[in-house]
């Protein structure tokens, strides 16, 4: 199955035991960090490295916000250590608002190099900031324009921010990946350009992201396991006289209630004979030879990709111990 994820922690059952796996939860925060093996990397088409990622709620909650810019800045520190000449680069389309993730976190950046050139600051670490635009737009591989670039000032590392896509509607920005392997521009939506990595740029590299937009055979598949849910939730609550009570919408979502095998198949018939990732598989081969297995995103994502900005940038800017303030402040 052609998964589109950017995500290693979508990838897990795809694993053997070589390939280290740690999870933990830090204030609501889940993060799993993941130590993908060279053997596992092949088979998936991954580079070998490490991979963190956090996992929050709805980051339009201003307490949810200032945790995860304390963990992630935190987190960030262990892939950016020791490094003092940092290139930051912001994938992506200004004009498409789930694409634009990268430019406008570098509105959030503290860039320091003119600042420590003459004399202004004393920074420990210099920054710099470059956004390449798209090859859409400029005709050259963003890899190619990066590398010149990196030539020229020759930065310890590089980190790129950029949007990713994902497998999942729960994780869709409600979720932050780290790696130190770098990037293939475009991979998760279809449109693989020529990779940014150590191998290829020459330098150390950091690829930070948040999936935005996610496919139609994800969404489809998503809805029928949670329509499972609902007649899961909706068959318990039946005879409960408690229920006949309660108002509004059923919250069925966090409920740790499945229907079994005959119910499924009762209600899908020979659909409900299919796990969720052969069901989803069956999506992708349904939708892909018609070219309708679409990337969407959700409607409010003009407001969060511009707070996940925000995070990211102030994030990044506590993590090099840079003297600006928290923008959500």
């Amino acid at each position: 199955m052609n998964l589109r994820t950017d995500l290693a922690v979508e990838l897990l059952d795809q694993f053997s035991k070589k390939t280290k796996v740690k999870e933990e939860v830090i204030d609501s925060v889940k993060i799993t960090s993941v130590l993908i093996a060279k053997e596992d990397a092949v088979k998936i088409g991954k580079a070998d490295g490490h991979y963190m990622t956090l996992e929050f709620g709805d980051i339009r909650d201003n307490n949810i916000s200032k945790k995860v810019i304390d963990i992630l800045k935190d987190k960030l520190k262990l892939f950016v250590k020791n490094k003092n000449k940092i290139l930051i680069v912001g994938l992506g389309n200004d004009k498409s608002t789930p694409d634009a993730l990268g430019p406008l976190t570098l509105k959030y950046i503290l860039v320091n190099a003119p600042l420590i050139d003459m004399g202004y600051s004393n920074d420990s670490v210099k920054t710099y900031a470059f956004e390449p635009s798209v090859m859409g737009k400029t005709g050259i591989e963003t890899s190619d324009i990066i590398k010149l670039l990196t030539s020229h000032i020759k930065p310890d590392l590089v980190l790129i921010v950029d949007a990713l896509a994902s497998s999942s509607i729960e994780r869709l920005n409600h979720t932050i990946q780290i790696n130190n392997v770098g990037i293939m521009p475009g991979s998760g939506v279809g449109n693989k350009r020529k990779e940014i990595t150590k191998n290829n740029l020459g330098v150390d590299i950091v690829a930070l992201g948040v999936p935005t937009v996610v496919d139609s055979a994800t969404i489809v598949s998503d809805t029928i396991d949670y329509m499972y849910k609902y007649f899961a939730y909706n068959k318990k609550e039946l005879d409960n006289p408690a229920s006949k009570l309660k108002t509004g919408l059923p919250n069925y979502k966090n409920y740790d209630i499945t229907i079994n095998e005959d119910e499924k198949k009762a209600l899908m018939g020979m659909l409900g004979t299919l796990d969720n990732e052969e069901l989803k598989s069956l999506m992708i081969e349904v939708l892909n030879p018609i070219d309708s297995n679409l990337m969407v995103t959700p409607k409010e994502i003009d407001e969060i990709v511009l707070i996940l900005a925000k995070i990211i940038g102030t994030s990044i800017n506590l993590a090099f111990e840079l003297n600006v303030t928290n923008y959500l402040d």
